[in-house]
């Protein structure tokens, strides 16, 4: 775990880049929604590891979906990175938790490249690029700024590319963002963990591997064209629970020599096995969004046996962040157990 004040550094970077911060709720992800289900583990996911909720009985899970803009502004139509976290409620009382974004790969490898994207993605004042310089950008093989949204004032957009221009490892994760699009529902997007873990087999064999959920309906996005809409991803989250469950398949991807197990930034090759881990069935939205949602301290480190952390540096740094970020808001706190 990192130094308590780098963790209170980081999230005070974190801060200092939003427009609009609400005391008392999470600095990003702010806008949310709690959703209640289970998950049940494929027949063979015992056998690439012996964490309790891969060992075939139904567990009771909490997700909460949410957009990664911080405020409070529902803005659900624009490009923009998803969350979901989930937390398993194992049957000794125990939780485990799995967070993921809409993002496959992350920006940064490691704190100092965290603190220098801050300082360099600072939030700028929005201005229409001229049609020409777009041009220009792209025949240099750089991707242009995007038109600002209706009202949309100020972004990130421009500090970040040109942090993207100037290191390479952060290109891939920082044009996704901008390229990522709204999805027409929270489920019908996939969502990335990004980090490596290990896992214990039955055979006790270790394994480096990677977590992502893809939702059993399909990925579909918003038409691109048409005018962003706001406010449609809780309702229509709600009325399709209403109708029926929604349902995701946990996919683990194992990793092989020479990939990388410590840095967010890289991709695996597509050619990696996959193994079908279990199935998420969300059932109904929580009616207690407070306690079911909102209080909910998700933390990518809280682990059970089976399941460890690798050495990715933002991986560690997580955990210390989290915590302040969750005693900033008065969430419930971190436990091993």
């Amino acid at each position: 775990m990192v130094d308590a004040s780098v963790a209170k550094r980081l999230v005070q970077a974190i801060i200092d880049n939003l427009p609009e911060p609400v005391p008392g709720k999470r600095p990003v992800h702010t806008i949310g929604i709690g959703v209640k289900g289970e998950f049940v583990a494929s027949d063979v996911a015992r056998t690439y590891c012996i964490a309790e909720h891969f060992k075939g009985q139904p567990v009771p899970v909490s997700v909460r979906f949410s957009n990664g803009l911080g405020g409070l502004e529902q803005h659900d139509g624009w490009s923009d990175v998803r969350g979901m976290a989930t937390r398993f409620h194992l049957p000794d009382g125990r939780g485990t938790d799995l967070i993921a974004t809409t993002l496959g790969e992350f920006f940064v490898r490691n704190v100092e490249d965290f603190f220098e994207f801050a300082d360099v993605a600072k939030l700028e004042k929005y201005e229409r690029r001229a049609w020409w310089r777009k041009l220009g950008d792209l025949l240099q093989l750089k991707v242009p700024p995007r038109n600002p949204y209706p009202n949309e004032t100020v972004s990130v957009d421009a500090g970040a590319l040109r942090y993207a221009n100037r290191h390479r490892f952060a290109q891939l994760g920082i044009f996704q963002v901008s390229l990522i699009g709204a999805p027409v529902s929270y489920a019908r997007a996939s969502y990335h963990a990004v980090h490596t873990f290990w896992v214990t087999g039955s055979d006790g064999a270790r394994r480096p591997v990677r977590f992502s959920w893809q939702p059993v309906a399909g990925v579909r996005n918003t038409d691109p064209k048409a005018v962003p809409r706001d406010k449609y991803l809780f309702e229509e989250l709600k009325n399709r629970l209403r109708r029926w469950p929604a349902r995701f398949m946990l996919m683990m991807t194992i990793g092989e020599a020479g990939d990388a197990l410590d840095d967010p930034t890289k991709p695996w090759p597509g050619t990696r096995i996959r193994v079908v881990m279990g199935t998420l069935t969300l059932i109904k939205v929580a009616e207690d969004q407070e306690a079911d949602g909102e209080r909910i301290s998700f933390n990518p480190c809280r682990l059970v046996p089976g399941i460890e952390v690798s050495a990715d540096p933002i991986l560690e740094a997580r955990l210390g962040a989290y915590e302040v970020s969750r005693e900033m808001r008065g969430g419930c706190p971190f436990r091993w157990r």
